[in-house]
């Protein structure tokens, strides 16, 4: 989205995109088609068999991750560690001077990355510098940190003038650092919206960015755990405060993880973001002072999607969309990197590139 929405970079025009999920086809084509190609939704093994590759300037691409994420305990033998391959395929056959991967932090310690690297090498690419990067760095309200491999075609490029990767980050935790913006927050996100949600469906009929914001139906349980949870806390305060509705599971597990259950600090950046941010047992997803968790709208505002970007499907096909999505601040940031990369190409052919 940051490569090719005007909103956000403007700078390139995409000729071709692929998915195998429906919704996000969908999503993409609603958002997108009418000005900047379309998006087909294939396998992308079976639609290389029969099918050319578009020339492009830029291949993006984020293999599935759940392979290489630290949440999946069981990944060998994942098949979709493997899909990588296609990707690389797409890259060669399309004649990509750059090509930008994205993927959570296990990739670039993977043996995968070491087999990507290789092929990369074979066909002619530098990958520079692959790093781990913070997106409130970035201006995102949220310390979502992601893998960010860019190759390039050394061939292509005057290799000693390019600019070094990863960027300079743009916003800080503190203020030790000068020139640079404070990281956005919670609250500068998501202040504006009202404290109480409205349904627990897709409002189809009200305009954005109340059509997102609806609630669910919590028992009497979960209601009464929301409220036993201070600002900034967690079971372990749910633990406290109310120990005859904290679930036996929690209570027999006297360590782990301390955003399980807990509140969003209006003062930070969220934590990350994931398909199922509606959920509170699932992490930090509670609002920061209503007894709720976060609705679909304030996920989307804390990835730093626009109130008038259109999602379609379910609202668990929107939060997988959600919660699966680059933030499309930080999407902008390495669009306007590549755009300057590829002002360092030997012949620059055309003055919009393609993606």
């Amino acid at each position: 989205m940051g490569f090719v929405d005007g909103r956000y970079n403007g700078k390139f025009e995409s000729v071709f995109a692929i998915d195998n999920d429906r919704t996000a086809v969908n999503t993409y084509n609603q958002n997108f088609s009418s000005s900047v190609g379309h998006c087909s939704c294939e396998d992308i093994e079976q639609w290389l068999l029969s099918n050319d590759v578009p020339i492009a300037d830029v291949v993006i691409g984020g293999p599935p991750c759940q392979g290489f994420s630290l949440l999946n305990k069981n990944k060998d033998g994942d098949a979709r560690r493997a899909l990588w391959e296609p990707y690389m395929d797409i890259v060669e056959r399309s004649g990509a001077s750059v090509f930008v991967m994205e993927n959570v932090q296990g990739l670039l310690k993977s043996p995968e990355f070491a087999s990507i690297c290789h092929r990369a090498l074979s066909m002619g690419f530098e990958i520079l510098n692959p790093a781990v990067l913070n997106m409130a760095n970035y201006g995102v309200p949220q310390t979502r940190k992601r893998a960010i491999a860019i190759g390039i075609k050394t061939g292509d490029f005057r290799v000693s003038s390019l600019p070094a990767f990863p960027p300079p980050k743009t916003h800080t935790s503190g203020d030790v650092e000068a020139d640079l913006l404070p990281w956005m927050t919670v609250k500068d996100a998501i202040w504006d919206l009202p404290r109480r949600t409205k349904g627990i469906e897709i409002r189809t009929a009200d305009p954005a960015p109340l059509d997102l914001h609806f609630g669910r139906t919590p028992t009497e349980t979960s209601r009464q755990r929301y409220k036993a949870v201070p600002p900034g806390g967690n079971r372990f305060d749910l633990q406290k405060n109310r120990p005859d509705i904290t679930p036996k599971c929690w209570i027999n597990k006297g360590s782990g993880g301390t955003d399980l259950f807990g509140r969003l600090w209006w003062d930070r950046p969220s934590v990350t973001i994931r398909t199922e941010f509606f959920k509170p047992e699932k992490g930090r997803y509670l609002h920061p002072t209503a007894n709720r968790p976060i609705t679909h709208r304030e996920a989307a505002r804390l990835m730093s999607f626009p109130d008038n970007f259109k999602f379609t499907g379910t609202k668990i096909e929107i939060a997988r969309q959600i919660g699966n999505a680059v933030p499309p601040t930080f999407a902008s940031m390495l669009a306007n990197y590549v755009h300057s990369l590829l002002s360092h190409r030997r012949v620059l052919e055309k003055t919009t590139e393609q993606v």
